[in-house]
């Protein structure tokens, strides 16, 4: 999983820079093609009419890229790998030994009110 998190990075970060660089070269509405790459280097490079269609689709497929690594980068930041196990996942511990029982009253005289424990416990009718 580290490795197409890696993968997925480098392709989101590559496409961030894209972005800024073809962002950068644009043109906007109102400006002159002309002032960007001097006086008819425009018409050269990409043609006439084509600097703003390829740079506009170059941008959009980019940004399209972009959209879809952040997907990508979202889940795999959000599902948790499970653990492969602790140091002390090995360790078996060893049952404790149950408390021995505490040895019964002796029935009899031994208690100065056994007479009167055993009358207590009577129903009367």
């Amino acid at each position: 999983m580290g490795i197409l998190l890696t993968i997925v990075l480098v392709i989101h970060i590559l496409a961030a820079l894209g972005i800024i660089g073809l962002v950068l070269i644009q043109h906007g509405k109102g400006a002159d093609v002309g002032a960007a790459f001097g006086s008819g280097a425009s018409g050269s490079l990409f043609g006439a009419t084509g600097s703003a269609n390829f740079l506009s689709h170059a941008t959009a497929a980019l940004a399209a890229v972009f959209f879809v690594t952040s997907l990508g980068l979202a889940y795999l930041g959000s599902t948790k790998p499970k653990p492969a196990g602790g140091v002390m996942d090995s360790v078996t511990t060893q049952p404790v030994p149950a408390p021995a029982p505490a040895p019964a009253p002796a029935a009899g005289g031994d208690k100065p009110g056994a007479a009167q424990d055993s009358k207590a416990n009577e129903v009367p009718k």
